[in-house]
């Protein structure tokens, strides 16, 4: 029996506001009874008034580190920040770190992410992330942030987002396109389309140094970069601008990294994961960023607790070592002794280009060419995965990220976060900046005015436990599985002024091999393997491929990851034309 407090103050509900409520669920009340719930409103009224009347409550295992106060930030210059990559400018580090895991490493965290302090955009405006004219300048820390500071890294900044979070493309933040490092004026896709600039940023250097190459001309002044960034992915949201950006970006398994201090899009398909340089640090930032936070209650029982996490690089390092000693870790042999999965229904997504397949198909030949068994895998529900996401999670999203509803469950919820109802005017910018956000808005007005929404939608849900079983039964027989993918090599920002369909369109079918993860759980890595020509032939970017392996055992996928580079990284893999 719920506890309402009786009202002491004049009465804030009438009669007619009873007969009112009735009507809106077209219902008829006599006056006697409506005169009973206007009492037990009126008590509802006291009970909420209490509530709003308490100081919010801050979560002290959120508070940033003392020793990292004050914290000043700067909004760059066009001039150093060519790409559009940063959104606000700190130097954040704690000068007696629990760990020196991430000694020497600069970090970006994508701006959906709570670091005390600095401005949260979110991607968008501040009218429609609060309201008012201002940013809401958070003073908690994620708990990926504190976690980095903790282990010694050195928080640069929050990179540019996406719109609300909704666009696997890099042209709808609020301050215009994020430049893909490798070549200007293409996406370097989304949501997470910064932080993989400012990592792609440092990733483009690097190859340019070791191979001698130098930038196109009047493309040498790229800004400063980061080694690494943390990004978010409710649909691909991370291996897609990884893919493009030619870096490494995990989605881990759901609930392995704490999501709290991060906007929500919808709990189901929440991730938050590492985007590096690298292989080796990908699995370092893991270990750091992974486990148990006693806040997130997209957590289970299967997360590990903090002292449990794998040590992700050691387990790489050993792997390696093994095979060296086995005299396996040679261009022939390092695959030796891994089953490689190859899901055929993933080649056959509707828009995957001709020379994305090319690119992906040859790098599953070198898991051949190194010793490693692959075999092709048919799982039918994979096709069917994209529309299970859609309606299982997209009405969520209406609810959760565009109100910023919080969860049903015990959770500490984002402070600060309060987007008003759709205006005219608010249209008028997100029909101008970000289609896909007025979209999900239509999608979610349109289910439910059909009817039968929520039988639908728990439909879906359960049919997200036969995506999650058929993935999981293919992984019985195979360490890892395998599919493309960013359906094409590379696509021109769209321009403001274009219809919606004109801007949609370069977006359709991107995320087709990538959501269905987001809703099974199960973590997957994007990782160079390759370069694609542009449709036009005049030019070429980075191609990825991803790895899926079981929930919870990302350290197969960082094995198969780490044999298959013996074989030659992706990115080296340039002919020079």
């Amino acid at each position: 029996m719920s506890v309402v407090f009786l009202p002491t103050g004049p009465p804030t509900v009438s009669v007619e506001d009873i007969h009112a409520l009735a009507s809106r669920a077209s219902l008829k009340i006599p006056d006697a009874e409506a005169e009973q719930y206007r009492h037990l409103l009126n008590g509802l009224d006291a009970t909420a008034s209490q509530i709003a009347s308490l100081p919010p409550y801050k979560e002290p295992r959120l508070a940033p580190l003392p020793s990292t106060l004050p914290r000043k930030w700067t909004k760059p210059s066009p001039s150093t920040n060519p790409l559009n990559a940063w959104s606000h400018r700190v130097s954040i580090s704690s000068p007696n770190p629990e760990t020196h895991q991430l000694a020497g490493k600069t970090v970006a965290v994508k701006d959906n992410v709570s670091v005390a302090g600095l401005p949260l955009t979110g991607g968008t405006f501040p009218e429609l992330l609060t309201g008012s004219k201002e940013y809401p300048i958070p003073e908690i820390d994620a708990v990926v942030v504190s976690r980095t500071l903790k282990a010694g890294g050195t928080i640069e900044g929050s990179a540019t987002c996406e719109h609300f979070s909704m666009s696997p493309l890099s042209f709808t933040s609020a301050t215009g396109c994020v430049q893909n490092p490798w070549l200007r004026g293409f996406t370097t896709g989304g949501s997470s389309s910064g932080c993989a600039a400012l990592v792609g940023n440092t990733a483009s250097k690097l190859w340019r140094e070791r191979h001698g190459i130098a930038p196109p001309s009047g493309e040498d002044e790229i800004g400063e970069g980061v080694d690494m960034a943390i990004g978010g992915d409710q649909g691909g949201s991370i291996r897609i601008p990884a893919s493009y950006a030619g870096i490494y970006g995990l989605k881990p398994t759901h609930g392995l990294i704490p999501y709290t201090g991060i906007i929500s899009l919808f709990p189901m398909i929440d991730h938050t994961g590492p985007m590096t340089t690298s292989l080796e640090d990908n699995a370092k930032l893991l270990e750091v960023l992974a486990g148990y936070d006693g806040m997130d209650a997209r957590m289970t029982p299967e997360t590990p607790l903090r002292k449990d996490v794998p040590d992700y690089p050691a387990i790489l390092a050993a792997f390696a070592k093994e095979k060296e000693g086995k005299g396996e870790w040679t261009l022939t042999t390092a695959g030796k002794g891994l089953r490689i999965g190859v899901i055929t229904e993933a080649f056959g997504v509707m828009g995957l280009s001709d020379e994305v397949k090319k690119v992906v198909q040859a790098a599953v030949e070198q898991f051949r060419t190194i010793g490693a068994e692959v075999e092709e895998v048919s799982i039918p529900i994979h096709l069917v995965g994209p529309s299970i996401w859609t309606i299982a999670a997209r009405p969520g999203m209406g609810t959760y990220g565009m109100r910023n509803l919080p969860m049903p469950l015990i959770t500490y919820p984002m402070p600060g976060i309060a987007p008003p109802a759709m205006t005219q005017e608010s249209f008028e910018i997100l029909n101008k900046h970000n289609p896909a956000v007025v979209n999900v808005m239509f999608n979610v007005a349109h289910l439910s005015e059909k009817g039968g929404a929520d039988a639908l939608i728990g439909k879906a849900m359960m049919h997200v436990t036969e995506l999650r079983a058929a993935y999981d039964k293919a992984l019985e027989d195979y360490d890892v599985l395998v599919t493309p993918v960013n359906p094409r090599v590379g696509s021109k920002h769209p321009e403001y002024g274009m219809t919606v369909e004109e801007k949609m369109d370069p977006a359709i079918g991107a995320t087709l091999n990538t959501c269905q993860f987001n809703v099974t759980g199960h973590p997957a890595l994007s990782m160079p393997c390759g370069w694609g020509s542009l449709p036009d032939g005049k030019g070429k970017l980075p191609v990825g491929m991803q790895l899926v392996a079981k929930r919870f055992d990302e350290e197969s996928i960082f094995k198969a990851a780490a044999a298959w580079e013996v074989g030659g990284k992706g990115l080296d893999k340039w002919d020079g034309q």
